[in-house]
């Protein structure tokens, strides 16, 4: 393990002129075979994964709506300890920035942020709809355009489009399940993400649409193998690069601070 390693965040690569709202591309040292800590609070669960040697070594997950705040630490340490590691040991500490839920995001990147400052180790970000995708096979996505569709809880969604090796091929943006449908392209598709359940009952029956299995929700035991990949790689590959550990909203969060303000989009 590098001994030139430095608190916090590496510096955003110079010139990014990328879509509103996404933090910048990260510029970082590759990290080979890293030992790498994932966490996950964006959405409706929260999960811990420890990576490390090429596999996964560790991994808590828990479907919940909210309560993250209370859970995601003590998730933690209790996958520190399940997978015999100090966190010391740590290389790199990836988290997903959104979008998702203000407060889970908020919750996430404050975490990962504190223990990178803390242990002098660099925090990646990762999109939640690269999270999600991060989890589906190679042979599911082989032919296919896939879209990840995350609920909004609020009858829209997030949606991103990405082809088979993983590489967004069209920035993320709101939309309402029946403007996805109707944008729906030509080619064999599959979707995936948490925002299926709106989307199933007004599929056209005449098309070849594949659906992800599972609650398609981010999991970290996921987006950790896809960290260590790109953190071997300085932080870029075929999916596309990591990113500053900053919220990716898409909306302005409706949380009202004191006094009536409206929530800014950065973390203090």
């Amino acid at each position: 393990m590098s001994d030139d390693r430095t608190a916090g965040p590496p510096g955003a690569v110079a010139g990014y002129d990328g879509p509103i709202g996404l933090p910048a591309p990260l510029r970082l040292a590759p990290i080979g075979n890293p030992t790498l800590l994932a966490l996950d609070s964006a959405g409706q669960a929260c999960s811990v994964a420890v990576w490390r040697a090429g596999a996964l070594a560790a991994h808590r997950l828990t479907a919940m709506a909210r309560g993250h705040g209370e859970r995601l630490l003590p998730m933690v340490a209790e996958t520190i300890k399940a997978a015999s590691l100090e966190l010391a040991e740590l290389d790199a500490i990836a988290v997903t920035i959104g979008p998702g839920s203000f407060t889970g995001l908020r919750i996430g990147l404050a975490a990962a942020r504190g223990l990178g400052l803390a242990l002098a180790r660099p925090v990646v970000g990762i999109t939640s709809f690269l999270a999600v995708a991060a989890a589906l096979p190679a042979e599911l996505r082989d032919g296919r355009e896939i879209l990840v569709a995350l609920d909004t809880r609020r009858e829209d969604l997030f949606l991103q489009r990405f082809d088979h090796s993983l590489r967004a091929t069209a920035s993320a943006r709101l939309v309402t399940p029946r403007e996805l449908i109707a944008d729906l392209p030509a080619r064999p598709v599959l979707l995936a993400g948490d925002g299926l359940p709106l989307l199933v009952p007004i599929l056209p029956r005449d098309r070849d649409i594949a659906l992800a299995p599972g609650p398609g929700h981010a999991d970290a035991a996921h987006f950790a193998a896809l960290a260590a990949r790109l953190l071997a790689r300085g932080g870029d590959g075929p999916e596309g690069p990591l990113l500053l550990p900053e919220p990716f909203y898409l909306r302005a969060p409706d949380v009202k601070l004191p006094g009536g303000s409206s929530a800014g989009i950065r973390l203090p």
